[in-house]
């Protein structure tokens, strides 16, 4: 497959796309849109497996999310077998949320840094590169501060086999720097297109460190909003980002997939 664009986090294998998910991948296809299926928990992440190992082009990530899924308990083993599968390449999603759960205390934000750690260890130890998840409490910055702090000491035991992406990131310039610092990447997708709360900080990021995303089927672009998002969305994403940076749209597309591969080392002969 020529690739064109590349979705470092989409969930197509979710139930939104039960009615027409062939047609979306087809249509990936057609235009040159790769992308990385992310698990979320157990069960989705043996199908974001299943279906990335059934079509070219796509790839999966396998995790628990910090709370979707708050009573399945975190089984090293069964991801340890998921990541067996040939087109497994990253590990995620996975952080730290303290911005949804309803209560957010002391002994959540333990259990999550608690599941969060199990899964940068297997992360270090397998190579995976980590797609993380990273949701700070409105008006701060607190859970890319822990989750960067956890990293960078990990770090000193992992070195470079420790690496990921800080999915979705809403960050400013000094969080974003202390992830550039561990050498993480950070992706944006289509929020971009309408809300410029985030324009300092992509201006600021070095073009080697910045991936695009859609998380569909959240989020969709300016041109869909309310409806339901697909990974073709990647190409506005990566139009605004040149837009916002003032580069060329073709050095900003070439870059984004260039940084996708080298992230989860994906051969461009093999895509």
């Amino acid at each position: 497959m020529d690739i064109k664009y590349f979705d470092a986090h989409c969930h197509i294998h979710f139930d939104a796309y039960d009615a027409d998910r062939a047609e979306v991948i087809a249509r990936m296809r057609e235009r040159g849109v790769a992308g990385l299926v992310v698990g979320t928990d157990n069960a989705s992440s043996l199908a974001a497996c299943e279906l990335a190992d059934a079509h070219d082009g796509l790839w999966s990530s396998v995790g628990m999310h910090p709370n979707d899924e708050p009573k399945e308990a975190y089984d090293e083993h069964a991801f340890r077998n998921l990541l067996m599968y040939p087109k497994a390449v990253a590990l995620g999603e996975c952080g730290l949320d303290y911005y949804r759960p309803a209560a957010v205390d002391d002994e959540l934000k333990r259990a999550q840094r608690a599941l969060f750690e199990k899964h940068i260890h297997l992360a270090g130890q397998t190579g995976r590169a980590m797609v993380i998840h990273a949701r700070p409490s409105k008006g701060s910055m607190d859970a890319y501060l822990d989750a960067l702090g956890m990293l960078k000491s990990a770090k000193k035991e992992y070195g470079d086999a420790l690496r990921g992406d800080f999915h979705f990131f809403v960050g400013d310039v000094d969080t974003a720097r202390k992830a550039f610092e561990l050498d993480f990447t950070v992706s944006y997708t289509a929020v971009v297109t309408f809300a410029r709360d985030y324009d300092e900080t992509i201006r600021f990021a070095p073009l080697t460190h910045i991936l695009s995303e859609t998380d569909a089927p959240y989020v969709a672009p300016v041109s869909r909003r309310g409806q339901r998002n697909d990974p073709l969305a990647v190409e506005d994403v990566v139009a605004k980002l040149a837009e916002i940076r003032g580069e060329d749209p073709e050095t900003v597309r070439q870059a984004t997939v260039a940084n996708a591969l080298r992230l989860f080392k994906i051969s461009s002969e093999t895509a």
